[in-house]
Parts: C-alpha cells; sequence; structure tokens
C-alpha cells in the first residue's frame, strides 16, 4: 500500500511555482491615498467559478500575511472579513502586506456543501500524508489522487508564489466558542495569533492530506487553523477577526 501511495503522489498534476505574473496586480507601485485593496481572479472552481486574490496593505514589505477565508462550503462564516479595522482607520493597514483568498471553494458555497462539485474535501487533498478516504460525495472524500482538484492546486500556486510568513486557514466547527489550532513547527505562530484574537489555542496534530500540514512538511513559516463556531459571523466577530488579521500583518513583517 505505501508504493502505491508513493506511485500516486508522483502521478498527481504538480502546482506550478507562480510567476510574477499571479501576484503582478499587487505589484504596482503604491503612494499616499493609493492604499486601497486590490483583487484580481486568479483561477476557477472544479464548475468554472470564479476565485479570487486580494491583497491590503503595501507591498513593500516582506513578510506577507495570507488568509483562506472559505475552504468547505458549508464553513464560511469568515468569508467576509477584511484586514481593516479601527486599527487603520477603516482601510487597509499600510504597515503590513496582507493577501486573502475570500472563497477558495464557491462551488460548495453554492450547494451549501463542504465539497467541490466533484464531491472532494478539498482539505484532504492535499499531498502530505494524504491517503484514500471515503468515495466521492462522501464528507471527508480525498479525491482520486493529491491534487486532483484545480482548487487545491491554485492554492499551492498562490502559496508557491508568495512564501507567505503565515497562513491562516478559517474553518467553523460544531462547539460554540472559537479556537485557534496547530501542530508543529506552526505552534508559536498560532499561539501569538490566539492572543491577539482572544481565542483559546490547542495543539492537535495535523489530518492526512490537509493543507497546513501540506505547508509544514514544505515551507517555513506558520500555517494553522482558526474554528469558528457555527453560524454567520456577527459584527463583534468579524470586527475581533479583522483586528486581530491587521495585528498578525504586522508582527509577521520583516523591516
Amino acid at each position: 500500500m505505501g508504493a502505491l501511495l508513493a506511485m500516486l503522489a508522483l502521478l498527481a498534476p504538480a502546482p506550478p511555482d507562480a510567476g510574477g505574473d499571479l501576484l503582478a496586480f499587487a505589484r504596482t507601485p503604491r503612494g499616499p491615498g493609493n492604499l486601497l485593496a486590490r483583487y484580481e481572479v486568479i483561477g476557477h472552481s472544479s464548475a468554472g467559478r470564479p476565485i479570487e486574490l486580494r491583497q491590503s496593505g503595501d507591498p513593500k514589505w516582506s513578510g506577507e500575511l495570507l488568509v483562506f477565508g472559505c475552504v468547505h462550503g458549508d464553513e464560511c462564516a469568515a468569508e467576509t472579513i477584511e484586514p481593516t479595522s479601527a486599527l487603520s482607520a477603516g482601510c487597509p493597514d499600510p504597515s503590513a502586506d496582507i493577501y486573502l483568498v475570500p472563497d477558495l471553494n464557491p462551488d460548495g458555497e453554492q450547494a451549501g456543501s463542504r465539497l467541490n462539485a466533484r464531491g472532494v474535501d478539498l482539505n484532504r487533498n492535499f499531498p502530505s500524508e494524504w491517503k484514500p478516504i471515503g468515495e466521492p460525495w462522501s464528507p471527508q472524500y480525498s479525491g482520486p489522487r493529491p491534487f486532483s482538484e484545480p482548487e487545491t492546486r491554485l492554492a499551492a500556486r498562490v502559496i508557491r508564489a508568495l512564501r507567505p510568513a503565515a497562513t491562516i486557514w478559517l474553518h467553523q466547527h460544531r462547539g460554540s466558542r472559537p479556537f485557534v489550532r496547530a501542530w508543529g513547527q506552526s505552534i508559536a505562530g498560532a499561539r501569538q495569533f490566539a492572543r491577539l484574537a482572544r481565542m483559546p489555542f490547542r495543539a492537535i496534530r495535523w489530518p492526512a492530506g490537509t493543507a497546513p500540514n501540506w505547508q509544514n512538511h514544505n515551507f517555513r513559516g506558520a500555517a494553522f487553523v482558526v474554528e469558528l463556531p457555527p453560524g454567520q459571523a456577527g459584527p463583534r466577530m468579524r470586527e475581533r477577526l479583522s483586528k486581530a488579521i491587521v495585528r498578525m500583518g504586522r508582527w509577521v513583517r520583516e523591516d
């Protein structure tokens, strides 16, 4: 079985290293009064829906923060969160360089499903410790092979192009209180975000085939999960997350 999984990993479509074109929209010169958030459609879902990448703040900084707002289509409470707050007078913060993919799974959100349009759980489709799980349309179906889905390949392109100092993956769980979770090299960064967001932290080993698992095996920097309660995020939660994201962007910035 081990040899078969290794062969499947080799056969998986490798996410290409993204060149400057993927991030070109965010690299144009900025000056006073030209710090509005910018966005670009960088790819499409399995069913052809657009997927956006947004950038806010000042791209002159190294040490970028990357945020994925919705990965499972029925866990999109954070999709509308923007990295702006009273900390930056309601504008993009010029003291950080923050990138946001609001919705990596627009097909799942449209259908109210955890899965994408091909019945795959995107957060079980990454290569690190990938294993066959379930079958199409079962809750954690990991796909026919790692990186079989255009959405996961696109996420990998963004990560490879940006090499973020920290990545936040926003999810929702059944509990009533939010918390931050991480494992391995990401624990320190996740603990810092938990302090900034005033949320408890839990050290939990990554499930097989998840995005943070893959990042932790292939890149430097922290990749961690914020678990929000079910339902829509209210104004207080949105403001709390926005402030924490802005502060985290400043914390990871390299002067």
